[in-house]
């Protein structure tokens, strides 16, 4: 195995929607390129998954879930992961949200989305 697929292996992915077809779409794609994929489908699920000890490199997270349709899920996942990198995925995407989004430290990526773009947002953020 080479170093940069030992570094890859080596990152951890919270895929955090509450659709679970996008879900299990986005955790196979990431899986199959090495990645390790850990699921949440609302706020409370993901920041549990932390506060339990969840460690992740990467978090992905949609912005209108079930429990949360603001970004206050963000600044918590933000202050409890602080070197977690952070994308946030919705169709509910205005310039001021990602760039509220920019402003916490986190990516920004519109729905719908080509998983190809997941790869690249995670690859290049």
């Amino acid at each position: 195995m080479t170093s940069v697929a030992a570094a890859v292996k080596a990152q951890r992915v919270l895929v955090v929607d509450d659709e679970p077809l996008i879900r299990w779409s986005v955790a196979e794609t990431l899986i199959e390129r090495g990645y390790v994929v850990c699921e949440a489908g609302s706020a409370a699920e993901a920041i549990a998954q932390i506060v339990s000890g969840g460690v992740f490199d990467i978090v992905l997270l949609d912005l209108r879930l079930p429990d949360s349709t603001t970004l206050g899920p963000l600044e918590h996942l933000r202050r409890l992961a602080p070197d977690a990198r952070i994308i946030v995925i919705t169709a509910y995407g205005t310039p001021s949200i990602a760039a509220r989004c920019m402003t916490l430290g986190a990516g920004f990526l519109g729905k719908p989305f080509h998983l190809s773009e997941i790869v690249s947002a995670i690859e290049l953020y």
